[in-house]
């Protein structure tokens, strides 16, 4: 299921379903999506809320996601920023809300949980992308900004873009639906009714501030679940701040996706902009996606809807 694409004018509403934006971060990224787009704001009521580590309590947080849901002014839904926070309210989410108000929701790291559990509770495409404070307001790159494009003109997606990089990890050629996020949040969600599902699917992930032996255990966790197996091809974005404390007691990222990923001998690209880093490209999780690793590409398949 596609959400409607944006036209110039259109209102989008913002929200902090993690932890608390930083209020100067997010004016400037407002800004600069006003001035390219042309786009308005709708921010949601707890958007300079502190509630320890969260942007308010769980139910202000909720309210929020329900209540832009709700509003037809508004005609997709952005993050703030990630932080912690958001596996503690998807088992609330009106899922039937998100089927009767299908839109654009973007947003990454923390918002993992919920692209997943979205997708497997209302087969609505959503996106991975930059988020306004923490990347377009604050690591600020024009490639980043740039990825709003394509919840304007709804064309097909083709990755790598000048300065963009992609590494070929194991050859071949892969058709499938992509689907993934931040490592650390696909493997909390296991042995819940949110886990990923990887079957016959091309696996995104990512990661941010864990070394190398943590990121060995995350994929022997989905390896053991039988994740890793079930995926057909594997797109593996950045491990940002993940040098080892002690590099001559670990291994390196690298020993490491070798280990897991490469010995099951299928497509798999490495060190992609897409995840935590700047810049950072934004793609739709629930579309059909080709990656040629020999061809260094990777076409995705439209996530929205343009009338």
């Amino acid at each position: 299921m596609k959400a409607k694409g944006l036209k110039r004018g259109d209102v989008l509403g913002v929200v902090a379903l993690a932890s608390p934006p930083n209020q100067q971060h997010l004016k400037n990224g407002l800004e600069r999506l006003e001035a390219r787009y042309q786009v308005k704001f709708k921010l949601a009521n707890n958007i300079d809320q502190i509630y320890g580590h969260l942007a308010g309590t769980d139910e202000e947080r909720l309210q929020s996601l329900h209540d832009m849901l709700r509003d037809d002014e508004v005609k997709g839904i952005i993050c703030a920023c990630g932080g912690y926070g958001t596996p503690r309210i998807v088992e609330r989410i009106d899922y039937e809300l998100v089927k009767k108000h299908p839109k654009i929701i973007w947003g990454y790291s923390d918002i993992t949980c919920l692209h997943n559990a979205i997708r497997q509770q209302t087969g609505l495409i959503t996106y991975q992308g930059p988020m306004i404070a923490s990347d377009i307001g604050d690591a600020y790159n024009e490639i980043s900004l740039k990825s709003f494009e394509q919840l304007f003109d709804g064309k097909d997606i083709s990755y790598p873009t000048d300065q963009l990089t992609f590494e070929p990890l194991v050859s071949g050629r892969v058709e499938g639906e992509i689907v993934g996020g931040c490592l650390s949040l696909l493997v909390s969600s296991l042995g819940t009714s949110y886990e990923i599902d990887t079957k016959g699917k091309i696996l995104f992930i990512e990661d941010i501030g864990e070394e190398p032996y943590k990121i060995d255990g995350f994929l022997q966790q989905l390896k053991s679940a039988g994740k890793l197996d079930d995926a057909i091809g594997f797109i593996i974005g950045p491990f940002t701040n993940s040098k080892p404390k002690n590099p001559n007691k670990s291994l390196t990222m690298k020993e490491v996706l070798d280990f897991f990923i490469t010995r099951l001998n299928k497509p798999a690209a490495f060190d992609l902009n897409i995840g935590h880093c700047t810049p950072h490209f934004a793609i739709p999780f629930g579309t059909k996606a080709t990656l040629d690793v020999d061809q260094k590409v990777l076409n995705i398949a439209s996530g929205v809807n343009i009338e």
